[in-house]
């Protein structure tokens, strides 16, 4: 079994190493990525730019629920190539970035090609849930109007819980999982294939993402192999309930 996985994890990096190739030519300036776990103030919810943003927090700030070598080839092959590929699809398509918010593009994205969908929802997602967690500065749990929201949607903190872990479980493929403000304000959880999210007027639910659950493989093969639902369960300890809360005060 040890040389079983020893021999997935050598295919993963390797796959993860072409997919950075593109890497430096991102603009990022990294920040915060020394061997101690140091988490800076809650990040901004304002709207997310089409630059790929510094990481919040070091790559091995999540451990144990997220492994530092995950975290650093999801941010900086995988996450960093989305934000290279939308720039790319920006200027081949003329879009105007200074008086089109990334929002506004994604709410019109079946407009676009193939490529802008792909790498403007790639960016967009990872970009908030870089955001989505944290670890010591963040409450445990929901509290306040957002607390009382979730409660009146679906009945209990822990039965929104199991809704939205079993969306994330039954994706089938890659995708996300999603809390969603709808138009109504009402909260419901959702899934979506790929990189496609809740503001796309492609998306079967639409509305304001308040939290997103990465579950395409990259975002956990390395320490959990194929054990998608271990690594949901343990994703909860790392949720950054602060910005959510702000999430959904804004929405």
């Amino acid at each position: 079994m040890e040389k079983t996985n020893t021999h997935s994890r050598r295919n993963f990096l390797k796959l993860s190493a072409q997919a950075g190739m593109v890497a430096g030519l991102s603009s990022v300036a990294l920040k915060g990525f020394g061997h101690t776990a140091v988490f800076d103030e809650a990040p901004s919810v304002e709207k997310i730019p089409y630059t790929q943003q510094p990481l919040p927090y070091a790559y091995n700030a999540l451990e144990p629920v997220i492994d530092a070598m995950t975290m650093e080839i999801h941010y900086s092959k995988h996450a960093t190539t989305y934000a290279k590929n939308l720039a790319d699809a920006v200027v081949a398509e003329k879009v105007d970035a200074q008086s089109t918010p990334l929002e506004k593009l994604l709410a019109n994205v079946s407009r676009y090609s193939p490529k802008m969908r792909n790498n403007a929802g790639g960016h967009y997602n990872h970009e908030l849930f870089w955001q989505s967690m944290a670890g010591p500065n963040s409450s445990a749990q929901p509290q306040g109007k957002l607390k009382a929201a979730i409660e009146k949607d679906f009945g209990s903190v822990e039965a929104f819980k199991s809704q939205f872990s079993d969306a994330g479980k039954n994706r089938f493929g890659s995708g996300w999982a999603w809390l969603v403000s709808t138009p109504g304000g009402k909260l419901v959880v959702s899934s979506t294939p790929n990189q496609d999210n809740p503001l796309m007027d492609v998306a079967e639910v639409k509305g304001i993402p308040l939290l997103g659950l990465d579950v395409w493989e990259h975002a956990y093969y390395l320490k959990y192999q194929n054990r998608r639902p271990d690594y949901i369960a343990a994703w909860w300890n790392v949720v950054n309930w602060n910005v959510i809360q702000r999430r959904f005060e804004g929405a």
